[in-house]
């Protein structure tokens, strides 16, 4: 699925201002990119920013859905089970404390993903992570840049998500069959992860700008996130808000399908394992 992250990141970080005929690092399409990158980039540049995601994947997934549990009773407000706006917010409040604990890493991510160098010529994850740390800090400038964008972008992503998947599989009537049922999950599962990434889309962009690298060297155009939204529409059109779209939700519309209907049933497993608890 790296792959496709890179591209959206690509796309996002692109402006639609500047445009080159021939120039082989503008893209106009998922396979232009995939087919630019490859011819000057190398193969395995598909994965150049691979190692920061992957090192927080584990922690990230574990924050998101405990606190989604935690934040769940929390937003009962006095029902005795959880409604659609329960799950909402309870899906906003995992989502942005995920958000705090990712961002130092979509940094770090971001600025590797950007880098259209050779493969060979890509300085390591380690290496960005100290020359952002000793040129930029670590606060809002730095390790932390596009940390507000990330909570907009991860709060409303699975606000949507969580509270789509839970109240819908909660309105449709549930299979017998253990296949139907799997895939009437999978299915619910693929529109919640398409849905939530067609509206968070626009908080993307900005985080990709703010994050990335800036048109103008050393000097810092996209500060804010209502700042960069209002940038990009006023320079580029509604449209350069949705930069990325594609590949994101080919990412994320099968992905999110497997992460949820995976919890689902770990969880449903783990209750009738463990009732007490």
């Amino acid at each position: 699925m790296h792959p496709l992250d890179l591209v959206k990141t690509r796309f996002q970080i692109q402006s639609s201002k500047v445009h080159v005929a021939g120039d082989p690092h503008y893209y106009t399409g998922v396979f232009d990119c995939m087919k630019k990158m490859y011819h000057s980039e190398g193969f395995f540049a598909f994965w150049k920013g691979v190692v920061p995601p992957v090192l927080v994947e584990t922690p990230k997934r574990a924050v998101k859905f405990f606190t989604f549990e935690q934040y769940k009773r929390f937003f009962l407000f006095g029902s005795p089970t959880p409604t659609p706006l329960t799950f909402s917010l309870a899906g906003l409040g995992a989502g942005v404390t995920e958000a705090i604990l990712v961002n130092p890493f979509e940094v770090v991510k971001v600025s590797l993903q950007a880098n259209r160098s050779n493969l060979k010529e890509v300085p390591s994850t380690w290496a960005v992570t100290k020359k952002i740390i000793s040129t930029q800090g670590l606060g809002f400038r730095g390790l932390n840049k596009g940390v507000t964008a990330t909570i907009a972008r991860n709060g409303v992503f699975n606000m949507v998500y969580f509270g789509f998947y839970h109240s819908v599989k909660g309105y449709l009537p549930e299979y017998q069959d253990p296949t139907q049922e799997f895939f009437r999950k999978v299915g619910i599962g693929f529109v919640s992860g398409t849905l939530a990434s067609c509206i968070n889309i626009p908080f993307d962009v900005a985080k990709s700008r703010i994050q990335g690298p800036q048109p103008v060297p050393g000097e810092i155009k996209y500060r804010s996130t209502l700042g960069s939204l209002v940038i990009v529409f006023k320079e580029e059109g509604w449209r350069a808000l949705y930069k990325g779209l594609v590949p994101k939700v080919m990412r994320l519309g099968p992905g999110g399908a497997i992460m949820l209907v995976v919890y689902d049933y770990v969880h449903s497993y783990l209750v009738l394992k463990f009732p007490d608890n």
